[in-house]
């Protein structure tokens, strides 16, 4: 016996032995699975702290992941034997709720094996994401402090800055000797980005203090901790600040300066070795059904198309007497459409939101059966990544809902968050978007952790979309313009198919790309230019949204057509959610299961 498989023995049997000791009788095949995935889950939330800390937990909370190539091969050792163990389970003694696991779990695993083959493809450092984001993103927003050991093992991780940042650098230059970067205006947006993180005192002697001090010191006033001991907690935080986590960033700053000088203008994935066939990978991924970049690109131009007539009809309501292109115009330059680019309006902007979100949730229980336990709260992008960030976003609560889910909404260009936007963003991000399906799921109680907290970009942000069209249903765009809004939305997402796949595919340039924005979106130009760039980093990803929201509207129509005066809207999204986060083929499994048992056949 391997030493690996008696590691993978000691991990596995105590769980087992946990699951055998809960009943009088030898566990069955089903509730070994069922051991079998809680360990698994164990083992690999052992390995990301980062991830503890996500989901509110505090075991390695003074820790950050470790991002070497030998722990990716590790990582990649481990899922091959997972996928060994899993096949010594009987599928044919497992009862229905476990083979779905059971299918769930070989689809993920053979995923993240086909993945590794891809993984110095995917850029490591860019203005939407990285390791490099998520340091100040898990301190802000996912490391709360109640007692002095959060607060020491929050100086802790500052001081681990250093050694991480240097693993990130070696990785870097490890895909830079394969010519792999990003296009050179994404070096200008993450050094911006980094070099925010190293502002303030203790860094220098202006009179703002870095965010991460101001953060651990309004931690530590919620605390009972004393006021001599707080203090003495924030001066070892200066320190681990000047010592640790200053050095950190300026090392990663320095190599980022160096490789812009090698990146080139190219902005599509095609500039990559094996690029075509990495773009039909990331493409599945992302989408979960085997497309094909023309099929995405023309279904991309029908629904523009589609929308703009929509878009006709608005006008017609305002009484607009134009083109649609001049209609546009009209949208981005009239000032009653925009909050003011102050303080006062951007706090009116939060009020607002949080007066949308009380009333959606007062109404979620008319089409949902499911509602999640855990809350949701509006709060705006933090300065220090405002600049770069997406226009809106959501951060998922803690397991155990003690903390809540975030809306974050970008107010750093006002321009750039229209009124007429603001209720179908927040129906998207929160309720009953983004914050209803993740908690739910959070919260079925017999399903395996790794389904409660899979991520399959087709089903969520399907149903986020799905849901600015539910709540036009449910008659909460009161008035033209907010339906407008959705509208602008909704055709971003369809714009969004033909430009990733015109960047990635048919070779088109940034340029390119936000001139088919500007001309067919009203978009500001500036908002459509972050639109852009964030496909080039993010190869496919937002080819999801539009095929997952239509994938979801097909299932539903074909549930009414079946069922006719049977079809209960409720129930339909209790299928789609009541299962957690699915591949589009296996929720289209699921719901013409669901109508075949409504139907009695």
């Amino acid at each position: 016996m391997t030493l690996r498989r008696l590691l993978w023995l000691v991990v596995l049997l105590p769980a087992v032995c946990a699951a055998a000791g809960s009943t009088a009788a030898t566990p069955s095949e089903s509730e070994r699975l069922h051991a079998f995935f809680e360990s698994v889950f164990d083992r690999n939330l052992a390995r990301s702290p980062i991830r503890q800390s996500r989901l509110g937990l505090k075991d390695g909370q003074d820790r950050w992941d470790d991002i070497s190539e030998a722990r990716q091969l590790e990582d990649h050792e481990l899922a091959r034997g997972d996928l060994r163990a899993l096949a010594q389970f009987n599928v044919d003694k497992l009862d229905e709720p476990s083979r779905l696991s059971y299918r769930l779990f070989e689809r993920d695993l053979r995923e993240s094996l086909q993945a590794f083959e891809w993984r110095r493809h995917g850029y490591y450092v860019t203005q939407m994401g990285g390791i490099h984001r998520r340091v100040a993103t898990t301190l802000l927003n996912s490391h709360p402090i109640t007692e002095r050991a959060d607060a020491e093992a929050y100086i802790a991780r500052l001081v681990r800055v250093k050694p991480l940042l240097a693993q990130l650098v070696v990785e870097l230059q490890q895909q830079e000797r394969l010519r792999i970067q990003p296009p050179r205006f994404v070096y200008d947006l993450t050094i911006g980005e980094a070099e925010n993180l190293v502002k303030g005192r203790p860094f220098d002697t202006s009179d703002t203090e870095n965010p991460l001090l101001a953060d651990l010191r309004s931690k530590l006033a919620g605390t009972k901790l004393p006021a001599a001991e707080q203090a003495g907690l924030l001066t070892q935080a200066e320190a681990a600040l000047r010592e640790g986590f200053g050095p950190g960033y300026r090392h990663l700053i320095e190599h980022l300066r160096a490789a812009q000088k090698t990146a080139t203008e190219e902005d599509g994935i095609w500039k990559l070795a094996n690029g075509a066939a990495y773009y039909r990978f990331a493409l599945e991924s992302y989408t979960t059904l085997p497309v094909k970049p023309q099929e995405l690109h023309e279904l991309g131009l029908k629904e523009v198309a589609r929308i703009h007539e929509e878009m006709r009809a608005i006008m017609q309501k305002v009484e607009f007497r134009g083109t649609l292109q001049e209609f546009f115009e009209h949208v981005r330059n009239d000032p009653r459409l925009y909050y003011a680019d102050t303080q006062e309006g951007r706090a009116q902007y939060l009020a607002d939101a949080q007066r949308l979100l009380e009333e959606v949730r007062g109404r979620q229980h008319e089409v949902f059966g499911l509602t999640p336990k855990s809350d949701v709260v509006v709060r705006a992008v933090e300065p220090w990544r405002e600049k770069s960030a997406a226009k809106a976003f959501y951060q998922g609560p803690s397991q155990d809902g003690t903390r809540p889910g975030i809306f974050f909404v970008n107010l750093y260009d006002m321009r750039a968050a229209p009124r007429y936007q603001l209720p179908v963003i927040l129906y998207h991000e929160a309720i009953p978007g983004h914050h209803l399906e993740t908690a739910v799921a959070y919260e079925l109680p017999k399903l395996p952790r790794f389904r409660k907290f899979a991520s399959f970009a087709a089903f969520s942000e399907g149903w986020g979309l799905y849901t600015e069209l539910l709540t036009k249903e449910m008659g909460l765009y009161r008035d033209p313009y907010d339906d407008f809004g959705r509208l602008s939305l909704g055709l971003m997402r369809a714009a969004r198919l033909v430009v990733d796949t015109g960047l990635h595919d048919k070779r088109w340039t940034r340029d390119a790309a936000i001139a088919y924005f500007d001309r067919n979106t009203p978009g500001s130009h500036y908002d459509n230019r972050r639109e852009v760039e964030r496909y080039i980093v993010l190869p496919g990803q937002a080819t999801s949204y539009a095929v997952g929201m239509l994938k979801i509207v097909e299932l539903r129509e074909r549930a009414r057509t079946a069922l006719g005066q049977r079809f209960d809207l409720r129930a339909f999204h209790d299928v789609v959610l009541g299962s957690g986060p699915l591949p589009l083929p296996i929720l289209e499994a699921n719901v013409d299961a669901w109508i075949r048992e409504r139907r009695g056949s």
